[in-house]
């Protein structure tokens, strides 16, 4: 072999090397790799399917893996859930009449790979009683402090063409964090007899940003209205004693009470909320706390003796 051979195998072999370190740790910033399972149980509630759904999450270390995972039904989203600090969750969904194929999507995190669990395959009862099952997409959201998500519920109805009357479903949603909400548009929706198709809401979730502190308004010269709400009664108190002493039993009296009322009002002015409002101004509003949380959306109708009640989770995660 050349001298330019020898080179540019040397090249070659230097160029792979220093190659390594820059591959290995590329595939590190990507997280670890993550194992996901999914058990399904069913049982027969009301004429409905329910199925819980346990999940667990595991990195390649045998670790418990953090975040949300997505459940997946013919791979359109039906719910989302956090996983807890065993890497682990539970789900429950209501099933509509036939075969469902379910999976659990983990959706990762900064240190975690994304993963689907095997297809768990499940058959709903077939039940001729009117119902429905709701659903949200997406079963995972996250949102920053001040802004806004929204999600679509999905109302089906089962049976309906056994409808005598309309049946009217009203949607709430339940676990947001403190300084949040939710908005549905429209919130009750009408399924009438026959109906097949689903019904759709959008749901609007409203996030709140911390508002800027105020700042006291600047002093000036004049004493402070606190302090004029003590000191002058208590000169004004004096006054009236005296002028009390040297006048008739009933000018005092009257001093006296004419004196109570006005240690009463400015007693109460530094204290007065639009006292305050004017002086300091508005109290600053919190955001909304960051964390994950399991939000229920619950739809529900009644006919006047029986309740239909179906619930769907979704995961929120909030920056």
């Amino acid at each position: 072999m050349n001298c330019r051979g020898l080179r540019l195998e040397l090249v070659a072999g230097l160029g792979i090397a220093l190659a390594m370190p820059a591959l290995a740790m590329a595939a590190n910033t990507q997280g670890l790799a993550t194992q996901t399972t999914l058990s399904a149980e069913t049982r027969d509630q009301g004429g409905r399917t329910q199925a819980t759904l346990s999940v667990s999450v595991m990195g390649e270390d045998g670790l418990p893996a953090t975040g949300a995972v997505a459940i997946k039904d013919h791979g359109r989203d039906v719910a989302g859930v956090p996983l807890n600090t065993e890497g682990q969750a539970t789900a429950v969904v209501s099933l509509a009449a036939g075969d469902h194929t379910l999976r659990a999507v983990y959706v990762g995190d900064d240190s975690h790979q994304k993963s689907a669990s095997a297809v768990a395959a499940v058959h709903a009862l077939v039940s001729t009683t009117p119902t429905f099952t709701v659903s949200v997409a997406p079963g995972t959201m996250t949102l920053t402090a001040g802004t806004t998500g929204n999600v679509t519920a999905s109302v089906a109805p089962e049976n309906a063409s056994n409808l005598t009357a309309p049946m009217f479903v009203e949607l709430s949603c339940s676990g947001l964090p403190d300084e949040s909400s939710c908005t549905f548009t429209p919130q009750n929706v009408e399924i009438q007899p026959g109906t097949t198709a689903a019904l759709t809401s959008n749901m609007v979730i409203l996030t709140q940003k911390a508002s800027a502190s105020l700042t006291k308004p600047a002093a000036g010269h004049s004493m402070h209205p606190v302090t004029l709400a003590i000191l002058l009664p208590g000169v004004l108190g004096l006054l009236g004693l005296a002028w009390g002493g040297r006048r008739s039993r009933w000018i005092s009296r009257v001093s006296l009470l004419a004196l109570l009322s006005l240690v009463t009002m400015l007693g109460t002015t530094a204290c007065n909320p639009r006292y305050y409002y004017l002086n300091h101004g508005p109290i600053p509003n919190p955001a909304t706390p960051a964390g994950t949380y399991k939000v229920t959306v619950t739809a529900q109708s009644s006919n006047g003796i029986t309740a239909i009640t179906t619930n769907a989770t979704m995961t929120l995660t909030v920056q």
